[in-house]
């Protein structure tokens, strides 16, 4: 894992020095199964807590050299980032050029300092959501914690305060009303992992579901 987070610090080097990444993963720009859509719906447990800044709060722990807890000033004296990336629904929607500005994860670890141990990194929200992922999917340059996006403060519906992105995964595996964020040695499914959804999520081999072609009971 420190050969993989060697990798991410020069591949964030890279980027913010303006060089070009690697080419994109498929040669095909919207993933299997999936259509393009221009608006952007509204998909969460039917929870949608309504924090305020003031009382924002986001702590990262776990197998972490210095663990934190953030208030929502020292959140934005973080160096900003600002990206534009695709986003894929594991309903079969996805909207091109999305742009989000926030905190790159890459950022957080940096601040935190993961441990030779920390391999996987999961996710719990103000609503009760949880997620999972490998630290080294966390770690690629286009990962942020997004505050703002297409140049406005988060609503609630989408996400906000502010919430997880990941470009390269399903979007269940970017959890809204982020509130707690912990490096672990060991994997931990989330809410929906728990439920028959995929571990891994990657749009572009359509890896939806636990078990290939049979979606979990009330998938839409």
């Amino acid at each position: 894992m420190r050969d993989s987070y060697i990798a991410a610090k020069e591949r964030w080097a890279r980027k913010m020095a303006g060089q070009p990444g690697p080419s994109r993963r498929s040669t095909e720009r919207l993933p299997p199964g999936q259509h393009q859509v221009h608006n952007f719906p509204v998909l969460d447990l039917g929870i949608r807590p309504n924090v305020p800044l003031t009382e924002w709060r986001l702590k990262i722990q776990g197998q972490v050299e210095n663990p934190v807890v953030l208030d929502w000033e020292q959140f934005l004296r973080l160096p900003q980032f600002r990206d534009t990336s695709d986003f894929h629904c594991v309903t079969t929607w996805s909207q091109f050029d999305m742009v989000w500005e926030g905190v790159a994860f890459f950022t957080l670890a940096e601040l935190v300092k993961p441990t030779r141990s920390a391999a996987h990194v999961f996710f719990q929200s103000y609503d009760g959501y949880t997620t999972n992922n490998p630290l080294e999917a966390c770690l690629d340059d286009d990962v942020l914690i997004a505050h703002s996006w297409n140049g406005k403060p988060l609503t609630v519906e989408h996400g906000g305060p502010a919430r997880v992105i990941l470009p390269k995964r399903y979007a269940w595996k970017g959890a809204k009303f982020i509130r707690e964020i912990t490096f672990q040695d060991r994997d931990t499914l989330g809410f929906w992992e728990t439920r028959g959804y995929s571990n891994t999520a990657d749009p572009w081999s359509e890896d939806r579901f636990a078990r290939k072609g049979q979606p979990p009971p009330g998938f839409p």
